[in-house]
């Protein structure tokens, strides 16, 4: 062979190698694009409906004490409007930004700084001329449709799909940073500060919720107490893990990325990963902290295939990664036995109470955690709310977030803060106490505080999520 020869046909390999990474590439993009698509149509529906339902709160209560609104638009409209229409008094509208929406009450200070119909005599008809107790009702109204609604979709899914629960019977797998708390892969967890767990998701969770500084675990059949100086949420949070506990599930392969560095050491699907090196795995969780145990170096892989065991090797790559995905829990249903619960119409709307319930009290307790920097630092914007969607489109998983989010909707906008309905209730209470509204001054420059405040932590949450995103946050 030539030497011209020998040079065109390493070029030819090299080609064929990268036209087959960029066309991988090419697919892996579009194939992301496409479900970072679904996640946000379904954050963008989501947010539309509890949007337009919690700005009709405030409408129907304003036109039940005969206030007028002037404007209902769903999304903002600095400059111009997509859609609007006058029926009325109101003008009905669709923004170009899709960021919220609101309605503009006649002699109202909001958002908008109105000053110059403030500055008028107040007309019947305006928020101003009304009672204290029903502006306190107008401005409550959007924060109690919230509570409704996510009570009610908790109850509509309740009926419709049940609830399904895995009973905490199970060992886990921990991430190796909590072996330092006394934790151990293998360990049963039966309870935290003396509650007993009843779900899997109780162990999952329930640290995040409530301060837990003690622990119940069972390991080789003998009970045995942990106890923490730091509690375990702030740990968890700290160190940045996730998934701190993970059902013990087989490490069978699913599949194997084409042309990858598994393929060539000649795993296939179906494989039992028995082994990396001299560690021998007995889940998945093990199994990917072994591998990542040795990043850019040679080991071997003891597998199971067809009742006859291989010991194959390959080199991993920076991340410790070869190439491969493994079964999912869904696989191992024989193993796991997941518990269905039916409801009828009437415990759906008791325990669809109970649970909204919950998760708001959840979600309050958990906010605990922003007083420190690893907690502030997962403050998240849209990007974070459109991430908890399904990549497919899961109407379950879809009800489930928007009643979540419901909750977190109504919670939100009663915090005390200027431009917020929390504000305005805080400047209405007063009023109540004291007998006289607060100067039209004070309320500007409160407005104005809040926005601001308001729009830095827009700002800082979605710094958050790019952050996240370029370092790999989002997993």
């Amino acid at each position: 062979m030539s030497l011209d020869t020998a040079i065109c046909t390493q070029l030819s390999k090299i080609f064929k190698k990268l036209t087959t990474f960029v066309s991988i590439t090419s697919w892996k993009v579009i194939f992301a694009a496409m479900i970072a698509l679904i996640k946000g149509l379904q954050l963008l529906l989501s947010l539309s409906l509890l949007v337009v339902l919690h700005e009709l709160g405030h409408y129907l209560a304003a036109r039940y004490f005969k206030t007028r609104v002037e404007k209902f638009y769903l999304f903002m409209n600095p400059g111009f409007s997509l859609f609007k229409k006058q029926i009325g008094d109101t003008e009905w509208g669709i923004g170009w930004l899709p960021l919220g929406g609101y309605v503009k009450i006649s002699g109202m200070i909001d958002e908008s700084m109105d000053k110059e119909q403030m500055a008028k005599p107040a007309e019947p008809w305006e928020f101003r001329s009304k009672p204290a107790w029903q502006r306190l009702i107008i401005m409550l109204g959007g924060i109690i449709v919230n509570l409704i609604v996510g009570f009610l979709i908790y109850s509509m899914i309740l009926l419709v799909w049940g609830k399904t629960i895995l009973p905490n019977k199970y060992a886990v797998d921990i991430d190796p940073r909590l072996e330092l708390l006394g934790f151990q892969s293998g360990d049963h967890i039966i309870s935290f500060n003396g509650e007993e767990l009843e779900t899997f998701r109780d162990v999952r969770t329930a640290a995040f919720f409530e301060p837990v500084t003690e622990a119940i675990i069972k390991r080789n059949g003998v009970e045995k107490e942990l106890s923490f100086k730091t509690e375990l949420g702030q740990v968890l949070l700290d160190e940045g893990i996730r998934r701190p506990f993970s059902l013990q599930v087989p490490p069978v392969i699913k599949s194997v990325n084409s042309d990858s560095r598994a393929e060539k050491a000649g795993l296939v699907a179906g494989d039992l990963i028995l082994g990396v090196n001299d560690n021998i795995v007995f889940s998945q969780q093990q199994t990917v902290n072994a591998f990542q145990g040795y990043p850019n170096s040679p080991i071997v892989v003891h597998i199971e295939r067809d009742r006859e065991k291989l010991s194959l090797p390959v080199m991993t790559d920076s991340l410790g990664h070869i190439g491969f995905t493994m079964e999912s829990q869904a696989s191992f249903s024989e193993m796991f036995v997941q518990e269905k619960i039916e409801y009828g119409a009437l415990d759906a709307l008791v325990s669809g109470f109970f649970m909204a319930g919950t998760t708001l009290q959840e979600y309050a307790l958990s906010l605990r955690f922003l007083a420190s920097k690893s907690g502030a630092s997962q403050v998240g914007s849209l990007i974070t709310f459109g991430s908890i969607f399904d990549g497919s489109w899961d109407w379950l998983v879809f009800w489930r977030n928007t009643a979540f989010l419901s909750l977190i909707l109504a919670f939100m906008n009663l915090l005390p803060i200027p431009a917020l309905d929390g504000g305005h209730v805080v400047f209405l209470l007063y009023e109540l106490v004291v007998g006289k509204p607060a100067p039209d001054k004070i309320m500007e420059i409160a407005q104005v505080i809040g926005i601001t405040l308001l729009l830095g932590l827009m700002v800082f949450a979605l710094g958050n999520d790019f952050w996240r995103l370029f370092t790999g946050g989002f997993g």
